[in-house]
């Protein structure tokens, strides 16, 4: 698998997975029931949330083999991680092994730390007709975009602090890591973005800012692990 990467620091004042290997088959999982509304963005068409679809997931644990179809599963799961593989929705990633699911209002899928409940990745995806990431604009239009208009409320500052590009098995990826700060709460959190399937998918993986330094690395590996596959 080639991957090519490009970094680029950035800073905005203004914007503001060993032993127990869980069994490899797939499990039914419920949908949360999603809001349905017009989001607009001005990088490209008016897009509608898509309301969470019947799906099955599959949970692995350390070097479990699976079928070679889907990339994530070909890989070794990194030790204390366990990988979420959403074979009906298209896409995978890495999440912590110690956090569990949990439903997050508009999202397809979500786990949070069991004790810091702000420590916690959600995905979502809304329709586009665009095919790859690259024609929603570019990097640094799009994560601006989202990080000062999708993320940042009104009383917040964004401030992003790096921003990555990545191509994995053909398919381009955005990541991007910002801070939101508040008079009294702040956040820090990375975000990557892809396009497959007709479909615009974010990956957001958060926690509280003043432990971020501490766990920046760990949810880098699931920022980075996002992937997109053909369905």
């Amino acid at each position: 698998m080639a991957i090519s990467s490009v970094s680029m620091n950035w800073v905005s004042t203004t914007l503001s997975k060993n032993s127990n290997v869980p069994p490899s088959h797939e499990l039914p999982r419920t949908p949360a029931n999603v809001a349905n509304k017009s989001i607009s963005c001005s990088i490209g068409p008016v897009l509608h949330e898509e309301s969470n679809c019947s799906r099955r997931l599959l949970v692995l644990g350390v070097g479990a083999l699976t079928i070679p179809a889907i990339p994530l599963l070909a890989e070794e799961v990194p030790k204390s991680y366990r990988a979420f593989v959403d074979r009906g929705d298209g896409y995978s990633y890495y999440y912590p092994s110690d956090w569990r699911e949990f439903d997050f209002r508009g999202h397809d899928s979500a786990f949070k730390d069991r004790f810091l409940q702000l420590q916690n990745v959600r995905v979502r995806f809304i329709p586009t007709d665009k095919k790859d990431i690259h024609d929603m604009g570019s990097m640094e239009q799009v994560l601006t975009f989202l990080v000062k208009h999708r993320y940042a409320a009104p009383n917040q500052v964004a401030t992003i602090m790096d921003m990555q590009e990545r191509n994995v098995d053909g398919k381009n990826y955005y990541t991007v890591e910002f801070e939101l700060t508040s008079p009294n709460f702040s956040s820090a959190s990375f975000t990557t973005v892809a396009v497959a399937n007709g479909r615009f998918y974010t990956l957001v993986v958060a926690a509280n800012e003043r432990r971020w330094r501490r766990v920046r690395d760990k949810l880098k590996v699931v920022a980075d692990s996002f992937k997109v596959f053909d369905i």
